[in-house]
């Protein structure tokens, strides 16, 4: 074949280190513009993001040749700098290690889309906790809780 061709749709979940809700609406807007700066600068496509103040969702489609990880990595390494450098928090921000990585079909962006959009009004009635333990389960991926994010309950 004498090109490559793909649709590779991820929905990327991950938390504020201590699950501290440290992330404020005063600049959360800045920070997703800045997270999508670093998923453009890497050639991906910000489908959607948005979060609550312990954590935030990136859905990203991907090509190929990117490496989640690495992209990941540098997500939060940047982001990290970037909210230390604006003083945004007066406490000590990080991001907690690890994060969630979902697959989706061309068919399901809209829906992820409208799920991501809408994060305010879902956490509401679910938990954070409730909501990544239903994606491990959704998704079948094996999990010892235990081994999951520091919950703050």
């Amino acid at each position: 074949m004498a090109g490559t061709f793909s649709q590779i749709y991820i929905q990327v979940v991950f938390a504020v280190k201590g699950r501290e809700s440290l992330i404020e609406k005063e600049w959360e807007e800045r920070l997703y513009q800045y997270i999508t700066g670093i998923v453009r600068a890497k050639q991906q496509k910000l489908i959607a993001i948005n979060g609550m103040a312990d954590h935030i969702h990136i859905f990203i489609g991907m090509k190929p040749s990117c490496c989640l990880s690495d992209l990941i990595r540098e997500i939060k390494k940047s982001s990290n700098e970037f909210i230390q450098l604006n003083k945004f928090s007066k406490f000590n921000f990080s991001w907690q290690d690890g994060y969630g990585a979902f697959s989706y079909s061309h068919s399901q962006i809209d829906a992820v889309v409208k799920y991501i959009e809408n994060q305010k009004e879902h956490h509401k009635k679910t938990s954070f906790k409730e909501e990544y333990i239903d994606f491990l389960k959704k998704f079948e991926i094996e999990h010892d809780e235990k081994y999951l994010f520091n919950w703050i309950d």
